[in-house]
């Protein structure tokens, strides 16, 4: 029986999940970041095994069929992941948080039923696609596909325990650190 609790953000790309969940954990040192496995490349600044573990296509493909993922999704021709024995291992010593994307996050669901699935959204429509604009790291055709799949994803979150709005980062960790002193405490 593990010690911690699982708490599953998803929200979508460009509405400052990242930057809510860093101050969310910096807040509760009692939460672990489980890290992702990616097949796509470093953006500046991101560290491997800190941010995601940087893998190809094939190494991702053969962790696939040796079952080591916990949950795994394609979106915008790139693969994500979360190692299932990562997961396991950091629950043994607290509580959990993963980021991932809905398809993850009810894959999650269906093996840890008990897990906490909370959804990210964005203040409006408008200020999700101007932050996706002035990320400056996507050229126009991925922003329309990033910008498609934020409207699913966003229908999405009715499938969700909690869903919050970042329309300021302090309000918005204030709201999920409440949600989780409520479960985790």
């Amino acid at each position: 029986m593990s010690k911690g609790k699982l708490f599953v953000f998803s929200g979508a790309s460009g509405v400052g999940k990242s930057t809510v969940l860093k101050t969310v954990m910096d807040q509760r040192k009692d939460l672990v970041f489980s890290v992702s496995a990616t097949t796509r490349a470093p953006r500046p600044g991101e560290v491997e095994g800190a941010d995601y573990y940087f893998i190809s296509r094939t190494e991702f493909e053969d962790w696939i069929a040796r079952g080591e993922f916990l949950e795994y999704d394609e979106h915008n021709d790139v693969l994500y992941g979360t190692p299932v024995g990562q997961v396991n291992e950091k629950l043994e010593r607290g509580n959990v948080v993963l980021d991932v994307e809905p398809n993850g996050a009810f894959n999650v669901r269906k093996s840890c039923p008990e897990a906490t699935l909370i959804f990210v959204m964005p203040p409006s429509w408008e200020e999700l696609e101007r932050r996706l604009r002035g990320r400056g790291d996507t050229t126009p055709e991925q922003i329309e596909k990033r910008l498609a799949r934020a409207r699913w994803e966003m229908d999405q979150s009715v499938h969700y325990d909690y869903v919050v709005t970042n329309d300021r980062v302090e309000a918005c960790a204030a709201e999920i650190l409440k949600i989780i002193a409520e479960k985790a405490d």
